[in-house]
């Protein structure tokens, strides 16, 4: 969408240079309506446009159940913090700065595909297996012990390809399998240690490894960065936990539900100095200050492009006495406890499931 007759056929050209099919819209009544019509897979919007602009057809694109899961790439020559600020308020996923890189184009839009295929997937997934759920309801009168069979069989398959899903997302960075595993064991002896009730123990063990499913939407430059990320590199690589948000929205699972709270808290701290909300204390889900501190140790732990890992003693060194980034005040108090006492139980359990 945009009021520039030379910058839609511009972007028009280099995107069907790509392959890709393109609708264009001259101003935001057109392309809202547009939008509705057909759905698109991405939305690239202009912020200035005359009558209504970029910012309220963002926001009225998101308001919408039929087009709130479009990604929408702001595409303009304002480039301030304001801005941007502005546009993510209003719902957009990307920003773009005139004129366009191709080639960031191109990366940007194939992140996006890749986040709308996967909410999609996952969206018709639960949809399947509504369906299936109640089928074998109904035949509940008349087989009551065979639908418990097969329920408990569609149960494994639904847990085995929501780990399977979530071992596709980590694949891209460093994590393994074996992380995935370690998180599920570090957060089921927290929980245990909490005394939480043995349906908020089993949830977490399946929700937990989803805590990073957001960064199949961060471009592998970021995620595979072998250095330090610079400040603007970090901002984006920190939307993977909005990106998972969204990701996992809307399912009547309570295995996802939770997903959901981990993927958009696991970064939150204690103490208000993390993202994305700066929660603090209480305010920040229970799930979410479980998997923070499970995931600091086995990040801290485990080998990465920028770094090495560290034994447990120096990982249990950082977590509980600080390194100057990371800081005892982070972790929840009675979770900091927990780990204190049964840090030999967390070390075992990395060195059973080591990479």
């Amino acid at each position: 969408m945009d009021d520039d007759e030379l910058n839609l056929r511009f972007m028009s050209s280099m995107l069907r240079a790509q392959g890709y099919s393109v609708e264009t819209a001259r101003n935001g009544r057109e392309g809202i309506e547009k939008a509705l019509s057909f759905q698109p897979d991405v939305t690239l919007l202009d912020i200035m446009m005359p009558e209504m602009d970029g910012y309220e057809v963002c926001a009225r694109l998101k308001e919408s159940e039929d087009t709130n899961n479009i990604p929408i790439v702001l595409v303009t020559a304002l480039d301030d913090r304001g801005s941007r600020l502005s546009g993510f308020k209003a719902g957009a996923d990307e920003f773009l700065t005139k004129p366009v890189d191709r080639v960031e184009l191109t990366l940007r839009l194939q992140n996006l595909l890749k986040v709308k295929e996967y909410g999609d997937f996952l969206r018709d997934y639960n949809k399947t297996l509504e369906t299936m759920v109640h089928q074998r309801t109904v035949q509940l009168e008349k087989a009551y012990k065979e639908v418990e069979r097969a329920n408990e069989r569609i149960r494994s398959g639904y847990l085995d390809t929501i780990y399977r899903l979530t071992m596709a997302a980590e694949y891209r960075d460093e994590d393994t399998a074996n992380h995935l595993k370690r998180i599920s064991f570090y957060c089921q002896m927290i929980s245990k240690e909490l005394g939480m009730p043995e349906s908020f123990i089993d949830t977490i063990i399946y929700a937990s490894p989803m805590h990073d499913i957001g960064k199949i939407g961060i471009p592998d430059a970021i995620l595979l960065k072998p250095d330090r990320l610079t400040p603007q590199e970090f901002e984006l690589a920190k939307t993977h936990t909005t990106i998972g948000g969204k990701i996992l929205h809307g399912s009547e699972s309570e295995i996802l539900l939770m997903a959901e709270k981990i993927a958009l808290s696991h970064h939150e701290r204690w103490n208000g100095t993390g993202y994305p909300e700066g929660l603090r204390e209480r305010n920040i889900p229970l799930e979410g200050r479980i998997v923070t501190l499970a995931d600091q140790y086995d990040a801290l732990r485990s080998r990465r492009p920028y770094k090495v890992g560290l034994s447990h003693a120096e990982a249990a060194g950082v977590i509980t006495k600080g390194d100057g980034r990371t800081f005892p005040e982070n972790f929840d108090p009675a979770i900091l406890e927990i780990f204190i006492r049964r840090q030999q139980d967390f070390s075992m359990i990395y060195e059973e499931h080591k990479d």
